[in-house]
């Protein structure tokens, strides 16, 4: 997942005889339910924070609750902390079997693949499209962040986070190179200009631009895939996945100019540790601009437990808005584009408790809740703007990424054939930046492509 904080959730099991789940109803005092989700409260458990926000303050609220209503409740935590494609697996079987939790905690790139093998339904389908959209939280989430949970049109459940990508740009270095503190390229030309201005400051690599295979999904999500919304293309559309088009070849121009003028460290790409020595070499001030997530401000330069703090970050750190290729030519004619990824709970179809469980979904992510979360977690940026608007109100650089990235962001195709297309993506970029033509590393993608998704008819090529 993009973000250490990608899955947030819980597991409430309401039954005094039953920890198990979505297929064991009601029973003991009261109906049952369980929440999932890839987090365990212990020393270094992953996603910590979330487990013990779930365990101190999500159950004994829903309980009191419910209690108010007459309903008595048990909570029950169930933890787990693994790899994400275990965790995935793991879900995948529970959903399938009814053997799992009621409401679940998804990668919103897993939605799709989910919805497709009909392991969950849409929202309206279980719950009634009435009282789903009587929910007064959809107001707060912006379009393009519901996504994160939906597909094909339908609301599979209610994103719980998500996270933007911009131009970091180190301020001292760009003083060196006679370049604004407040840069903001407006086009790809105007990031190449300041490329060449920084390549003449000592020890610095101009442009971290993710090109390596080695980078994996980062390269897609910070390189490909926001280049290729600048040329007002995205890699599904139409029915069809964008294999050698013209715009695909318009971005891997790009990647080629960038890394044939050693504006990049080709080097770099192929490196099996290279997207941590490109942000260890960034907090040394030996990068000038490097394309990333807000997770890069908040986890990786932070001062106070960052993996590669850097003390003057505040002062020495800039950012700016990813420039379409020319104005006007990003999707939907934008001026400036953006990536982001994200996760959120959907319920499983088997529950035998879909109204209470939808009732929990509404709790877990209601202002308090999410307050309360970031409180425990630090600062991040949840789906809803209007606890971003108050949580986020010191830090200036996740505000910028709530209030004007959000709403021009696209979202990564949730489909089961990503995977293989987004390994695809990846080896063309490495390709270019290892000095294949683009006529070259475009053919080989298109064909790489129609092999991952099953056939020329499900591609676009021109």
């Amino acid at each position: 997942m993009a973000s250490n904080w990608r899955v947030f959730a819980a597991v409430v099991s309401v039954s005094a005889l039953v920890v198990g789940g979505a297929a064991c109803g009601s029973g003991g005092s009261g109906p049952s339910l369980t929440i999932t989700a890839n987090a365990i409260n212990s020393a270094g458990g992953k996603n910590a924070a979330e487990a013990k926000w779930i365990e101190e303050w999500v159950i004994p609220r829903f309980v009191d609750q419910q209690q108010a209503k007459g309903v008595t409740v048990r909570v029950k935590f169930q933890a787990t902390g693994v790899p994400d494609e275990d965790y995935k697996s793991r879900i995948a079987k529970d959903l399938k079997t009814g053997t799992g939790a009621d409401v679940v905690s998804l990668d919103g790139i897993w939605v799709g693949e989910f919805a497709e093998g009909r392991q969950i339904e849409p929202l309206d389908k279980l719950v009634g499209a009435d009282k789903v959209q009587a929910w007064d939280g959809w107001q707060h989430i912006p379009e393009a962040v519901r996504q994160l949970t939906s597909y094909q049109g339908a609301q599979y459940g209610i994103p719980i986070e998500t996270d933007g990508r911009v131009l970091f740009f180190n301020r001292k270095v760009f003083e060196q190179a006679g370049l604004p503190a407040n840069w903001q390229p407006t086009t790809w030309d105007q990031v190449l200009e300041a490329a060449r201005k920084v390549k003449a400051v000592p020890g610095v690599v101009p442009v971290q631009l993710n090109a390596g295979t080695s980078f994996g999904e980062a390269t897609t999500t910070q390189g490909m895939l926001p280049l290729l919304a600048g040329t007002g293309s995205t890699l599904y559309e139409g029915g069809k996945w964008v294999g050698n088009t013209a715009k695909v070849r318009r971005v891997l121009d790009f990647y080629r100019t960038l890394y044939s003028e050693q504006l990049g460290d080709a080097e770099l790409q192929q490196d099996a540790k290279g997207r941590e020595k490109s942000f260890e070499k960034f907090a040394k001030g030996q990068v000038g601009i490097l394309l990333e997530s807000d997770y890069f401000w908040r986890g990786v330069l932070n001062p106070t437990g960052g993996s590669f703090p850097m003390a003057e970050r505040d002062t020495q750190v800039g950012w700016a808005k990813i420039p379409a290729a020319t104005p006007g030519s990003g999707v939907h004619g934008q001026d400036f584009v953006s990536i982001s990824g994200g996760g959120g709970r959907v319920i499983s179809p088997k529950s035998k408790n879909v109204e209470l469980a939808w009732e929990l979904l509404q709790f877990m992510n209601s202002p308090e809740a999410l307050r309360e979360l970031l409180a425990r977690g630090g600062p991040r940026i949840t789906a809803r703007q209007d606890v971003n608007a108050d949580a986020l109100g010191g830090d200036p650089m996740l505000t910028f990424v709530s209030a004007q990235i959000l709403p021009i962001t696209a979202l990564r195709p949730a489909l089961p054939e990503y995977n293989a297309v987004s390994k695809a993506l990846q080896q063309a970029a490495l390709d270019v930046a290892t000095g294949k033509s683009t006529a070259d590393a475009a053919a080989a993608y298109g064909k790489a492509v129609v092999a991952a998704v099953g056939g020329q008819d499900k591609v676009a090529s021109d």
